[in-house]
């Protein structure tokens, strides 16, 4: 089977692809990536000289591209992760989400179409639900109604929209995943976790909106790309799977966590204004994945978060480069 990774050297779709490509030697996985500010071309350097995998820079709004790149590789499968995703980005400049996560799904539909492929699978976000008051028992399921609230979530509820309607009007064989907030290695430092722990290392201020009580669900990278991997070869077409780490924490758990790890004073802390439209709570209901794909999460968040902070203490190079700008110029092709 060939695979097309739309997005895969962004964090999430980078973890993804060592994953896959490492566990499945008989299957070729081509990653399109157009290396924007967040996208990372050494985050791949562990299967870049793979057999079975082929980078290749370029938008997904470039519909020449795609077609040349499906009729090259005869496409099976799409896996687009391919997305801007900060919520502060969105806010401040909306018409590019609107580009990347709209016209750029549409286009990878229509191409898809017109190939004929076996599975397109479209990872989205927890964030098209909207939120829930501070002290809601409920949870967000598969059927609940969208009701996003930043330019992004808006961007991203759009583009699963159109993928349901390519199921609905086309036929198309499409799954989509909807994921609560991902932490750990790869993780561009504009994130709420890799930025305390790259600013309480240099003893920074760290900024918190409002009274840093938002809380959000978290999840390690790892156990959401085990559970793509899932959905895209045993989901069932035209189905909608919840991914939850099911670990409701509030920001400033999450800070306190990170401190208290690397020796850091909460002074660091520094209360700042409150995002515009900042949701309040995400809560996500994941018992579809668990009882039809009999998918679980591994990684308890104490383990998930030493390991994290780990690795970034482990790879200050990586953070230093991003820092410079020097990642962006690793691709030279």
């Amino acid at each position: 089977m060939n695979y097309l990774i739309t997005g895969g050297a962004g964090f999430i779709g980078s973890n993804y692809l060592c994953y896959v490509v490492n566990k499945y030697s008989s299957d070729n996985f081509i990653c399109l990536d157009n290396l924007t500010y967040a996208g990372n071309y050494s985050n791949l350097k562990s299967i870049i000289n793979c057999q079975n995998f082929k980078f290749i820079k370029g938008n997904i709004n470039n519909v020449a591209l795609l077609n040349e790149i499906f009729n090259k590789y005869k496409i099976d499968v799409v896996v687009n992760f391919a997305a801007e995703s900060h919520v502060d980005n969105s806010i401040n400049n909306p018409s590019i989400f609107l580009e990347t996560n709209i016209l750029g799904t549409n286009n990878l539909l229509e191409v898809a179409k017109k190939y004929k492929i076996k599975r397109f699978h479209q990872v989205s976000t927890d964030e098209v639900y909207g939120d829930l008051p501070l002290n809601a028992n409920e949870k967000f399921s598969e059927k609940s109604n969208l009701k996003p609230s930043s330019p992004y979530s808006v961007s991203k509820a759009s583009a699963d929209m159109l993928v349901l309607s390519y199921f609905r009007t086309y036929g198309m064989p499409i799954t989509i995943s909807r994921c609560s907030n991902n932490y750990g290695p790869f993780q561009f430092p504009e994130k709420l976790i890799p930025k305390v722990i790259d600013r309480a290392l240099t003893n920074r201020t760290i900024p918190v909106y409002g009274n840093g009580d938002n809380i959000r669900d978290w999840i390690y990278v790892i156990d959401h790309v085990k559970a793509v991997d899932k959905i895209v070869r045993e989901g069932m077409v035209g189905e909608i799977y919840n991914i939850s780490g099911n670990c409701e924490k509030n920001n400033l758990e999450i800070i306190y966590t990170i401190l208290e790890y690397l020796g850091k004073p909460k002074t660091l802390i520094k209360n700042v204004e409150d995002r515009l439209g900042h949701d309040l709570k995400y809560s996500l209901d994941s018992s579809k994945i668990e009882n039809e794909l009999c998918f679980k999460c591994e990684t308890e968040f104490e383990k998930g978060i030493s390991e994290t902070i780990n690795w970034y203490l482990n790879n200050s190079d990586w953070l230093k480069d991003i820092e410079t700008g020097k990642y962006r110029t690793y691709y030279d092709g």
